[in-house]
């Protein structure tokens, strides 16, 4: 089962905020597109979007969920506690295949674990390449663990599946989600459209909660470039842990951290370091965080806000605190 070794938050409480306090998280008009001929690497947004459609209710969750992201970010004896507290997470491992090639091996799903823990702990080798500019704010240990608790495998006749959960259902021909309120589910599959992977926000239904990732996306041993270094479930992780796109899923968007800086948009492949966004202040983006559209390579790290803001989802209230008893 999993624990709590200890309770929450961070080397680093939340001073002030460059960017605004408050997300509109339903304007389509403002998100950015890729660029034509682009993989999507990642559809959690799009995904949120049909779910706010269809179920007004899960707004108010997740301003909810954002009010006690705030007040957990604002507890002096959170914060104190925030640097000692690791979690523990279960990881159920559903795959869905029609070829050989889709079942993918125990080896490679044990990779995508460990890159899970040495990105999440700060133990990635690449993280030592964190430009000068950003050592202040590196997060270092987020203080959660993953271990693979089961592999479920179903053979399907699909030969691919989309963005509307049908992947999570027995009724869709897929699996469901084994305790998604203390295990973490995640499924691999061939995805359609180019997309990479997608996650469910903390405060959507459990029935379908967990992150979905393509299977020539997840994990290392037989992955392909430039997708092959096991990052995509870290980003999509990050989204189930109430992380937003660093670019605000808008031209100069808010990802509600604070210590992030303003990105014109998203970036793609391997940016020169030092690139700097349009928007006021032309700051250095942070092109190397997880949760932007570089390629596996060349991300390699989570701002220490990015980490309150995941701890914040285990605290009372704060949508993923279930898995912190």
């Amino acid at each position: 089962m999993k624990k709590m070794i200890a309770i929450f938050s961070c080397a680093l409480v939340f001073a002030g905020c460059s960017k605004t306090a408050v997300e509109n998280i339903e304007d389509e008009n403002l998100r950015t597109s890729e660029p034509q001929g682009v993989v999507m690497r990642c559809a959690s947004e799009e995904v949120l979007q049909q779910q706010l459609k269809a179920d007004p209710s899960l707004r108010l969750r997740m301003e909810a969920i954002e009010e006690a992201r705030l007040a957990f970010e604002r507890n002096p004896a959170a914060a104190r506690l925030l640097a000692d507290g690791t979690i523990e997470i279960p990881v159920v491992v559903n795959v869905l295949y029609k070829t050989a090639a889709q079942n993918i091996s125990l080896a490679q799903i044990q990779s995508q674990i460990d890159v899970l823990n040495k990105d999440y702990a700060a133990t990635n080798t690449d993280i030592t390449k964190v430009p000068t500019i950003f050592q202040g704010v590196k997060a270092g240990d987020v203080g959660i663990r993953f271990v693979l608790d089961q592999v479920i495998r179903k053979s399907t006749t699909k030969t691919s599946w989309g963005t509307n959960d049908a992947m999570k259902k027995n009724s869709g021909g897929g699996l469901s989600p084994t305790s998604p309120t203390t295990k973490l589910n995640m499924w691999c599959c061939n995805l359609s459209g180019g997309i990479l992977g997608y996650a469910q926000f903390p405060g959507g239904s459990s029935a379908t909660d967990g992150v979905v990732i393509d299977d020539n996306a997840f994990g290392v041993t037989t992955a392909g470039a430039p997708y092959n270094k096991g990052r995509t479930a870290t980003h999509e992780v990050g989204h189930w842990l109430n992380l937003r796109h660093i670019w605000g899923d808008a031209q100069c968007g808010n990802d509600l951290v604070g210590d992030t800086p303003l990105h014109t948009g998203a970036n793609y492949g391997c940016p020169a370091s030092g690139a700097k966004s349009t928007c006021s202040g032309t700051p250095v983006m942070m092109t190397m965080n997880y949760m932007d559209y570089t390629d596996d390579l060349c991300m390699y790290m989570f701002s220490a806000g990015q980490k309150t803001r995941m701890k914040a989802t285990f605290a009372s209230g704060g949508g993923r605190n279930s898995f912190a008893q």
